[in-house]
């Protein structure tokens, strides 16, 4: 079986490990997906890849989770929409956390996807994040924050991205109140 062990987006060239591994039900869901790499990114958080779907192609998801350990991850985020097994499949078979980004791609608009993500039975936790893209967003910045406790640069890289939110609302208020006068 092959899988993506070498890190994407602007650490292809580097030699280091994957941290977080990202899972994908179906090749529709990299448009969503693409944020999770982009923000891992941007904190400098080596990543891998892959389409592995709970329901079309169970021993790939097997055989990806059970070898995780071994290729040095320490999270996985998984994405899927409709009937989104695809979290708490991965989450049964491994110790390591797993996030759940459900995707919006059926005609209920993401709620099937989110109601099946997060209603996981006790002892098979799954941190399930928002339909779509913001929740895609939010797994990434979940997984370093998880990665930062053992990290102090990372810690440094995460506290700088809070400083930059509240930057940007502090010149978004003060933009209204421009407006007003």
């Amino acid at each position: 079986m092959q899988h993506r062990t070498e890190p994407v987006g602007d650490r292809a060239n580097r030699s280091e490990k994957p941290m977080v591994g990202i899972v994908m039900g179906s090749d529709s869901d990299l448009p969503v997906m693409k944020e999770v790499l982009q923000v891992l990114e941007s904190f400098d958080i080596p990543a891998e890849i892959t389409v592995a779907s709970a329901h079309r192609s169970p021993r790939r998801v097997a055989e990806y989770v059970r070898s995780a350990n071994e290729r040095g991850l320490k999270v996985i985020i998984a994405g899927a929409g409709g009937a989104a097994h695809l979290a708490g499949v991965l989450a049964a078979e491994t110790n390591l956390p797993v996030i759940g980004v459900p995707i919006g791609s059926s005609p209920l608009g993401g709620w099937d996807a989110l109601l099946a993500t997060v209603q996981m039975p006790a002892g098979v936790p799954v941190a399930t994040m928002a339909v779509g893209t913001a929740g895609a967003k939010n797994a990434a910045i979940l997984a370093a924050q998880m990665l930062a406790l053992t990290d102090a640069e990372l810690q440094g890289r995460l506290r700088r991205h809070k400083e930059e939110l509240a930057d940007k609302v502090a010149d978004r208020a003060k933009k209204v109140q421009e407006q007003l006068r």
